[in-house]
């Protein structure tokens, strides 16, 4: 059942997702390492099929992006990295449509586990942002209480030590003339 099967550990994969633009993207490298392809091989049959991938799909590096997502990894040359060109950059739906145009049956395998990876790291999010409103209704739920616990403190304060207003004297009173 699982013959021929692309065994790329989905912690490999997932260390190749960055955020550029606000998107969950990989670069055209990876990408052509995963898919068994020459990153040249990659940008020429995307370059065929441009009207594929618009640009949610997949847009490319500017300058400034390109150094500043360099500078994340230490790196002082972009030859170290293998970057010679600003690199295309795809997201979810970029790299699902780059498996429909290089059709193969390794670019079958590797899209359906990118899929359920972008779905598990979905879901992640997900769940860490039911568990931040979760936090943030018992920070409000313990900030009643403070609030609540300082009036009974107070009030606990005056019943230990009650203030004594003046009272006036009661008997009777001599005149001494």
């Amino acid at each position: 059942m699982y013959t021929n099967q692309i065994m790329v550990a989905d912690a490999a994969i997932m260390s190749k997702i960055y955020v550029v633009r606000g998107y969950k993207v990989m670069i055209d490298r990876d990408l052509a390492g995963l898919y068994g392809v020459e990153t040249k091989r990659l940008k020429e049959a995307v370059r065929r099929n441009l009207t594929r991938f618009p640009e949610d799909f997949m847009f490319q590096m500017s300058k400034a992006e390109f150094e500043n997502w360099r500078t994340q990894f230490a790196s002082s040359n972009s030859l170290k990295m293998g970057l010679r060109h600003l690199p295309y950059c795809f997201t979810e739906q970029g790299a699902t449509m780059l498996s429909c145009i290089l059709s193969s049956e390794r670019a079958i395998k590797v899209n359906i586990q990118l899929i359920r990876i972008f779905s598990r790291m979905r879901e992640a999010l997900q769940t860490h942002k039911d568990i931040l409103l979760q936090l943030e209704k018992i920070e409000q739920r313990l900030l009643g209480h403070d609030e609540q616990i300082q009036t009974t403190f107070h009030y606990l304060k005056q019943l230990i030590d009650p203030p004594q207003p003046a009272r006036q004297r009661i008997g009777f009173r001599r005149n001494q003339e």
